[in-house]
């Protein structure tokens, strides 16, 4: 998961609109936002597999 710049985007969206992720047991706080992600293409960096 997060491999590719449509993955980590996919997967921040995931976390801020669906359940995708479930949720932390005995966590009483609000839940926590996904950090922005930057508008420039992301790509990997150092070895790829």
């Amino acid at each position: 998961m997060g491999r590719t710049d449509d993955e980590i985007r996919e997967a921040r969206d995931d976390w801020m609109t669906s359940d995708r992720f479930g949720e932390v047991k005995g966590y009483d706080g609000d839940r926590l936002d996904a950090p922005e992600v930057p508008a420039a293409h992301l790509k990997a960096r150092g070895r790829v597999r």
